[in-house]
């Protein structure tokens, strides 16, 4: 990856797709809900206006660029800082990748899926994950306090609307919360919720990365394990995989600040991300906190690096 590229990451190694070019087309924490787990902070000011956020034509001349360069991939995928489809052109981007042999995938929180035009440019992506965490009224505010024109039951329906539509993989993310949505019976419901849309897959995944607000913890492989047997047919566990394929990324502090600003990490995880020697990667990191180019949060013994 060229250090300049301002609008793509990666490639990484993602828990769902493999190695995974991503494309970041919103800025800093601009989006539509503010989820207690979320990796990246509270948003402070959720917005549903869809606009241009990033030009798009630049997006796509990076893009360009990059299978010129012979860049390699499983997946290139619509994610990062924010909500993607509040990109009023996300779907162009997806259409220009659609000639190139590359999987797509479009990695949304699902609250503009309400939208038909939504709907529309989503379909144009091989994969899409949308988010279902919650399965009332009550329980999506709590979890993910939302923009407060957003309601759960108009997007379970713009779900089972662009399940009709849609004839690529569909899946669907359950994010545990112990305390909040981790019960038999809370889970029982968010399970038939999801068989109302009827995805292909069903991933339960949980806290690995400091959260939004610091009560949230991680439910145990077990806890995990117990609940995935109730969704029919089982959900699967979205845990940390090895990917038989090697990454090899610049070793360079542009590289680690592009994936730090949407994904914090252990040293140990951007060694893996990025192909380098987790010693090398760790004395670059140090080096960067004593010139504030990132900085460091503690959770359960792990020591994370974030900008």
């Amino acid at each position: 990856m060229n250090d300049s590229c301002r609008y793509l990451f990666g490639p990484v190694v993602s828990r769902r797709l493999g190695r995974s070019l991503g494309v970041d087309l919103i800025p800093a924490k601009t989006c539509s809900i503010s989820c207690i787990f979320c990796q990246l902070g509270p948003t402070r000011n959720p917005t549903l206006e869809r606009r241009e956020y990033v030009p798009t034509e630049q997006v796509i001349a990076e893009l360009r660029a990059w299978i010129r360069a012979g860049g390699e991939t499983d997946f290139i995928t619509l994610a990062g800082s924010g909500e993607p489809t509040l990109h009023l052109h996300f779907d162009r981007v997806l259409k220009f990748l659609e000639p190139h042999p590359f999987r797509t995938a479009l990695l949304s929180n699902g609250t503009l899926f309400t939208d038909p035009a939504v709907r529309r440019g989503a379909a144009h992506a091989d994969v899409v994950k949308l988010s279902l965490s919650a399965w009332d009224r009550t329980s999506f505010e709590r979890i993910h306090h939302p923009h407060p024109d957003l309601d759960f039951e108009p997007m379970m329906k713009g779900y089972r609307d662009f399940r009709s539509l849609y004839r690529g993989a569909l899946w669907l993310e359950v994010f545990v919360v112990p305390g909040l949505n981790s019960g038999e019976e809370q889970v029982k419901r968010i399970a038939a919720r999801a068989k109302e849309i009827r995805p292909d897959r069903v991933q339960l995944n949980t806290a690995v990365r400091p959260a939004a607000e610091a009560g949230v913890r991680a439910a145990s492989p077990d806890k995990l394990q117990r609940l995935a047997a109730l969704f029919d047919p089982p959900a699967e566990i979205a845990a940390p995989r090895a990917h038989g394929g090697t990454v090899s990324l610049p070793l360079s502090a542009q590289t680690l600040t592009g994936i730090l600003q949407r994904h914090p990490a252990t040293a140990a995880q951007l060694a893996e991300m990025i192909g380098h020697p987790e010693e090398a990667v760790r004395e670059l990191l140090e080096d960067m906190v004593r010139a504030g180019r990132c900085h460091t949060r503690e959770q359960k013994d792990e020591t994370f690096f974030t900008r």
